[in-house]
């Protein structure tokens, strides 16, 4: 899925194999992009795996404290839709093997990251609301 804030930046969707890098859109908006087309969002759907190529660096917590980075220990994630219940805010997140959940538009740009695996596509509404994850990001 791509974020509410792409909403008016060209997209499509991600393909598995495909190589990509975290990329500034819009207003200060960060996403996905194919480093062959930069103004193309590509969006990824809910359970997506990625593997980047190194430890994902983000704003910290503390970024309107000071734009404190952080370095996660990570190079792998599963795409996810957080605060869904609020339509005003970011959507698009990460979540790593230790549980942390980052908002994609709080990583660096330019990150560079494969796209393992996407999920498998429900057969009935009863295992798409099973996939659906509701998380929050504080």
């Amino acid at each position: 899925m791509c974020d509410y804030s792409l909403q008016n930046v060209k997209s499509r969707p991600a393909k598995v194999g495909e190589k990509l890098r975290t990329q500034l859109f819009n207003l200060g908006t960060r996403g996905f992009a194919s480093p062959e087309n930069v103004n193309t969002a590509v969006c990824v759907l809910p359970g997506t795996e990625l593997a980047f190529t190194t430890p994902v660096r983000c704003y910290g917590r503390g970024r309107l404290l000071g734009w404190k980075s952080e370095v996660l220990k990570h190079t792998t994630a599963i795409f996810r839709q957080v605060n869904k219940e609020n339509p005003r805010t970011h959507h698009d997140a990460l979540e790593f093997p230790d549980g942390q959940i980052v908002l994609l538009t709080d990583l660096f740009e330019q990150q560079e990251a494969t796209i393992l695996q996407l999920p498998a596509q429900p057969a009935t509404a009863a295992e798409a609301k099973a996939q659906e994850r509701v998380a929050h990001v504080g």
